[in-house]
């Protein structure tokens, strides 16, 4: 079976009105801005989207978002986003915030067919709102229920034509476990190379979690900045 695509457009064009996208990335590092711009391109609406964070307005996750394409989102910080703020207090958008930890570990469950789990983490709290408990020990625990996708975007440094992945430092975040919890995972790289090419040691995402593969173009790599006071002159 052949992987490689050659034109984004042509990678997504199954994604549907109403699928559900997991998309790696933490911040702006190891983000797909290619597959998120060609989603974008495509239209497709009434979307969930699954995400450490939701871009920043203008980019990443925040280009969907402005163009009125998300119906839903799941993710664990929302807060350099101001368009969506003002729309999940506006009631124009489902948000559901996750504790990050449970974030990973809800995809890592349903990457490996896990349908739960239980964890302290939210107990006594609004996260806590709705879900079965269980006492464990003396302390009390939640039920947590694992997160899958139709799709899944993740981004690489590196890839095979097989679909064999390797992520660069910190783009290694949450995509090689979107990677695994996504129905049809879609892999953007910087680098295409040929089986064999990649140490077998070496690799994040092994070629059974990929169902499709590109050469992604003109990234970004923005840096976040925080800037606490004025530069000195």
């Amino acid at each position: 079976m052949n992987k490689v695509f050659h034109d984004v457009m042509a990678a997504i064009s199954d994604i549907e009105d109403g699928a559900s996208v997991m998309m790696g990335g933490f911040g702006l590092c190891g983000i797909p801005e290619n597959l998120i711009l060609a989603l974008q391109r495509k239209g497709t609406r009434n979307l969930t989207i699954i995400s450490n964070n939701a871009g920043v307005d203008g980019f990443g996750a925040g280009l969907l978002l402005q163009s009125g394409q998300i119906r839903k989102i799941v993710a664990t910080y929302v807060g350099e986003n101001h368009l969506l703020e003002s729309l999940a207090l506006a009631g124009k958008i489902e948000l559901e915030l996750v504790p990050q930890g449970t974030f990973s570990e809800r995809i890592r469950a349903g990457g490996a067919g896990i349908p739960g789990f239980y964890t302290a983490t939210g107990y006594g709290t609004l996260v806590a709102e709705g879900k079965e408990t269980h006492v464990f020990d003396g302390q009390m625990y939640l039920l947590e229920r694992a997160l899958t996708a139709d799709f899944a975007f993740v981004k690489a440094w590196k890839g095979d034509t097989l679909g064999n992945l390797v992520y660069k430092k910190t783009a290694r975040n949450f995509n090689p476990m979107m990677a695994t919890a996504g129905r049809i995972t879609i892999a953007e790289v910087e680098e295409l190379v040929q089986p064999g090419d990649i140490d077998p040691d070496a690799v994040h995402t092994p070629a059974i979690y990929v169902q499709r593969i590109l050469v992604g173009e003109h990234y970004e790599k923005r840096i976040e900045k925080r800037t606490v006071r004025k530069a000195s002159s």
